[in-house]
């Protein structure tokens, strides 16, 4: 198998590492510079999905992953690895809901055998993207295989994200949409008529009213009290909330959590946010087929990620290796 022209073998790697070795013999190799515009034309979002699935599949169960909060809003994810990628990364940003847009920062892109920083990545851009196309890639496995009917509760950056991925993952006959500002809604659901081509597309005045036409909820929000309780919901449905990304954030109540299967990405990390007795499995144990994920069509799943350094990994290496191959970017020798 490949990932972007790139050989899964440890000799192509090792020919990898020497032929950025040997771009400048003389120096450290050079530094790319990759701006949230130079991203938006290298990331292939269907490419980068079977990646992440792929890397959720063939981690370790018992991950390194860390996350280290400086208040009220920094954040530093290290170490980003992912399985058959020869480097790694670093992640400072920072997350505001009160500016747009919310998260700004950085990600490091380190060769992980000379340590030589091969990328500075725009971090709010690909954050929002990978953390999209990670939650719906759970939708995707958690929710019956004829699920088509979607409802989105929140129509920010994440709420486009994770519909535009899901739309790349299956087939969408509807999409619901609700959000506190109405502007947000409007634009949210005029994309997904003309640039998704779904034929159903409604604007809903509550997430209940979104909640009883929906298979599968979509919620992005920043909210710290519930916007759906248990008996909102259908049975069957599927929910991914991002709520256990961050301490206070409730966006389903705790009789929810507790009667659904609940499934999330890193179980030490989600337990600081969610009720760690209520936690099932991970997606990635899903994805390695050592728990079955859903069990009935009437069972309601929820999937709740933290977000994983995995992903930013997997994610700079995708649009690093795009834009070496599309000559895009600044290089830089910060050395010099």
């Amino acid at each position: 198998m490949t990932i972007l022209g790139v050989s899964r073998t440890p000799g192509a790697l090792l020919s990898f590492r020497r032929r950025i070795a040997l771009r400048d013999a003389d120096s450290v190799p050079p530094t790319l510079i990759l701006t949230r515009k130079d991203l938006c034309q290298v990331v292939n979002l269907p490419v980068l999905l079977r990646e992440l699935k792929d890397a959720l599949a063939g981690a370790s169960a018992e991950g390194s992953a860390q996350r280290v909060r400086a208040e009220p809003t920094a954040m530093v994810l290290v170490p980003g690895t992912a399985p058959n990628v020869p480097a790694y990364t670093v992640k400072v940003h920072a997350k505001n809901p009160d500016r747009r847009p919310a998260l700004t920062g950085v990600i490091c892109l380190h060769d992980s055998s000379s340590g030589d920083l091969l990328a500075v990545l725009d971090s709010g851009w690909l954050t929002a993207l990978r953390t999209g196309a990670g939650a719906a890639l759970g939708a995707h496995v958690l929710a019956g295989p004829e699920a088509d009917a979607v409802g989105v509760i929140g129509a920010g950056q994440q709420g486009v994200a994770q519909l535009r991925a899901l739309h790349a993952l299956r087939p969408l006959a509807s999409v619901h949409v609700h959000d506190m500002d109405p502007a947000a809604a409007a634009a949210l659901a005029e994309l997904a008529r003309g640039e998704l081509a779904v034929p159903d597309v409604q604007v809903c005045r509550s997430p209940a009213e979104v909640a009883d036409v929906s298979d599968v909820l979509l919620i992005a929000t920043w909210s710290r009290v519930p916007v759906l309780y248990a008996d909102q919901v259908r049975p069957g449905t599927h929910i991914t909330s991002l709520g256990a990304d961050e301490p206070g954030k409730a966006e389903l109540d705790a009789r929810q959590l507790a009667d659904a299967l609940l499934v999330t990405d890193d179980v030490k990390l989600a337990s600081a946010v969610l009720p760690a007795q209520d936690i099932d499995t991970t997606l990635g144990a899903v994805l390695r087929g050592e728990h079955p994920g859903r069990r009935t069509p009437q069972e309601i799943t929820v999937y709740s990620p933290v977000g994983l350094p995995l992903q930013d990994c997997v994610a700079a290496w995708h649009a690093y290796r795009a834009a070496l191959d599309s000559g895009l970017g600044t290089r830089l020798h910060l050395e010099a």
